[in-house]
C-alpha cells in the first residue's frame, strides 16, 4: 500500500516508517518539522520514502500529501499532557483541527483506512482497575480532551477508522523523547540523580515499548481491526509510578533515591485492560524490565544520550 504517516519524523514515526517499509509499503511522511526531524528517519530507506514538510493545521498541505494514499497513520500531535495546560489553544488546533483536516482529505481521496494515535490518558483519574474500552473516558487535561474529541471526528467519518489508545511509550528509537517518565528516569538513574515523582507515586500507568507501538500501528493499517477504539498495551504492563522507579533504580544500579514533589495538576491514573486488543492477532513483545534494561545498556555505552529534561508522568 501507499501509507501516509503524519508526524512521521517524531518518536513513534522513527520506529514506524522503517517497519512499514519492511512490510512492503511505500511511505509518505507529512511533518511540520518543528519538533520532529528528518534525522529520526535514519533507519528508513530514504530512496523509497517521500517526505513532505507541512502542518496538519493547513488543509492544503494535508490534501496534497493524501493524494496517492491507501491508508493513513495519523501521529501528528501536540504531546505532553502536563504541558498542555499552558498551551491549550495550540493543542486543540493541532490535535483536533488537524485531525479534521486529515479526515476531510481522506474522504475526498477515498482513502481506505485511518489509524489514529490516541491515548489511554483519556481515562483521567479512574478509581477502578482493568479499565476497558466500554468505560466512559473522563479526561483531565487539554491533551486528553483533544484526543477524545478527535476520536469523535473519526466515528463520524465515511472512511474506515480506528483509534489506538496507547499506553505510555518508552524505549529506544532515533527520535527518543526525554519528557516521558521511563526514558527520563533511566537517564537520571544512570547519572546518579534522584528520580522525580510528581505526587505520591500511587498513580497507575500502562507502558508500551516504542517498537511495540510502531508494530501496532503497522498491523492495524494492513489488517482488520473492526472496533472504533482499542486500548494498546499488555495486561501485565500496568505499574504504579513508584514501582516504575524501583524497576529503573535496579536496572541502572543507582543509589540515588526518589524525590516526591507536589503536583500542581495531579496526573491521571489508569490501570487498563487490553483484552479487546487480543481479539486482533497483534501481541506486544517487550516487558518494562527488558525495555528499561535495553535502554540503560544503550545509554551507558552512549553517554551523549544522557540529557537532562523534566519528566512528564
Amino acid at each position: 500500500m501507499n501509507v501516509l504517516v503524519t508526524g512521521g519524523c517524531g518518536y513513534i514515526g522513527g520506529a514506524l516508517v522503517p517497519e512499514l517499509q519492511a512490510r512492503g509499503h511505500h511511505v509518505t511522511v507529512l511533518d511540520a518539522l518543528t519538533n520532529g526531524s528528518p534525522r529520526n528517519l535514519i533507519d528508513a530507506d530514504v530512496a523509497d520514502l517521500t517526505l513532505q514538510e507541512g502542518d496538519v493545521r493547513h488543509y492544503g498541505a494535508v490534501e496534497r500529501a493524501m493524494r496517492d494514499a491507501d491508508a493513513v497513520v495519523h501521529l501528528a500531535a501536540i504531546t505532553g499532557a502536563a504541558d498542555s495546560h499552558d498551551n491549550e489553544a495550540e493543542t486543540f488546533e493541532v490535535n483536533l483541527d488537524g485531525t479534521r483536516n486529515v479526515v476531510n482529505a481522506a474522504e475526498k481521496h477515498d482513502v481506505d483506512r485511518i489509524v489514529f494515535a490516541s491515548s489511554c490518558n483519556v481515562y483521567g483519574r479512574a478509581t477502578s482497575e482493568r479499565i476497558d474500552e466500554s468505560v466512559q473516558p473522563e479526561p483531565i487535561n487539554p491533551y486528553a480532551e483533544s484526543k477524545l474529541a478527535a476520536e469523535g471526528l473519526l466515528t463520524e467519518s465515511t472512511v474506515d477508522t480506528t483509534a489506538l489508545r496507547l499506553s505510555t511509550v518508552y524505549g529506544h528509537a532515533p527520535g527518543i523523547r526525554f519528557n516521558l517518565v521511563v526514558n527520563d528516569f533511566v537517564v537520571r538513574g544512570l547519572t546518579g540523580r534522584p528520580l522525580t515523582v510528581y505526587g505520591d507515586g500511587s498513580n497507575w500507568r500502562p507502558f508500551i515499548h516504542v517498537e511495540d507501538a510502531a508494530n501496532a500501528f503497522a498491523h492495524a493499517t494492513a489488517n482488520d481491526w473492526p472496533e472504533a477504539v482499542y486500548n494498546v498495551g499488555a495486561n501485565g504492563e500496568n505499574y504504579r509510578i513508584r514501582d516504575v522507579a524501583d524497576v529503573i533504580r535496579t536496572a541502572t544500579r543507582t543509589s540515588a533515591g526518589v524525590t516526591y514533589l507536589e503536583d500542581e495538576y495531579p496526573g491521571p491514573s489508569y490501570n487498563v485492560c487490553f483484552d479487546r486488543l487480543g481479539l486482533t492477532d497483534f501481541e506486544t513483545e517487550w516487558t518494562l524490565e527488558a525495555g528499561v534494561q535495553d535502554l540503560a545498556d544503550r545509554f551507558a555505552s552512549e553517554s551523549e544520550h544522557a540529557i537532562d529534561t523534566p519528566a512528564d508522568d
